[in-house]
């Protein structure tokens, strides 16, 4: 890819930046449930009930206990929160020192489908990694969906972006892991990658003209 033209990079952040297991949260919180039944929760579909978690419509406590009601599950808060960040899986030093370098050649931005109880976890992740006290500190701006109100692949979060700061569409990568998040993004006419593995953020730099 020719980044020549490019001035701004929108990050995801699960599959992008931390290593994620859908499946072990999926697991984990079946294994909590009474009647041993998933959740509705993949990367491609979920149910409404985690939309409203992810556009910070419910609280975390309201989220727990919908997972209780919902699907049965029984568990104090910590096991439950446990269960939930099992999908949370490493974030490798190497890709923070990347952020780190680019930064100095491109204005860097953080979109990521989230909520609160992950946001705890990642963050912690990055402080025992890199020392840093969170994501925020790599990147010019974050936008977590929970906290902005909006989320991936709808058009409305990527042109609040785009306005915010002022950038050109043309001249802003925006890199994923999942399809529907690149065809969004794609439809605001913004320069996309979607990452798929074994291909890392480290290696599309590295070979990047």
């Amino acid at each position: 890819m020719d980044l020549s033209r490019i001035k701004n990079i929108i990050f995801d952040l699960g599959g992008v930046i931390i290593n994620l297991a859908f499946q072990n949260s999926v697991e984990a919180l079946r294994l909590l449930s009474i009647e041993q039944r998933a959740i509705d929760f993949t990367p491609k579909v979920q149910s409404e009930f985690f939309d409203l978690y992810e556009t910070g419509q419910i609280t975390s406590e309201a989220f727990r206990q919908g997972l209780r009601d919902t699907y049965g599950i029984v568990g104090e808060d910590q096991a439950l929160d446990e269960a939930w960040n099992a999908m949370l899986l490493d974030i490798p030093a190497e890709r923070i020192e990347l952020l780190q370098k680019l930064s100095t050649k491109y204005r860097l931005f953080l979109l990521s489908n989230t909520n609160a109880i992950h946001a705890e976890r990642f963050n912690k992740t990055v402080q025992e990694v890199s020392g840093l006290p969170s994501l925020d500190s790599l990147f010019e701006k974050t936008y977590y969906s929970h906290l902005v109100g909006l989320r991936k692949p709808h058009a409305p979060v990527f042109e609040r972006i785009l306005k915010e700061n002022n950038l050109v569409a043309d001249e802003t990568l925006f890199i994923d892991d999942s399809i529907q998040h690149i065809e969004g993004a794609q439809k605001v006419g913004l320069q996309t990658l979607h990452l798929q593995p074994p291909l890392t953020i480290n290696e599309f730099f590295r070979n990047a003209r």
